[in-house]
């Protein structure tokens, strides 16, 4: 899987997720549903370090990050 499509997933997963919440919690049609707001937002950062030579360590971030989508009827 290439870095595109993992990416792509991600976000797919994301916006399956708000249509399912949507038809759940709200009642909505899915088929009316439209993406209303898209954010991505910074998240945690975990931190860990890397051994490096003569007893040194080396800071490694990785950085997350929050995606929320706003899903809104078509006739709203």
């Amino acid at each position: 899987m290439t870095v595109a499509e993992r990416r792509k997933s991600g976000r797919s997963r994301v916006l399956k997720s708000a249509t399912a919440n949507a038809e759940n919690n709200h009642n909505l049609s899915a088929e009316d549903l439209i993406v209303f707001d898209a954010i991505a937002d910074e998240g945690p950062t975990i931190k860990r370090f890397q051994p490096r030579a003569q007893g040194r360590a080396f800071p490694i971030h990785k950085p997350m990050t929050h995606i929320t989508i706003v899903v809104a009827d078509q006739e709203a």
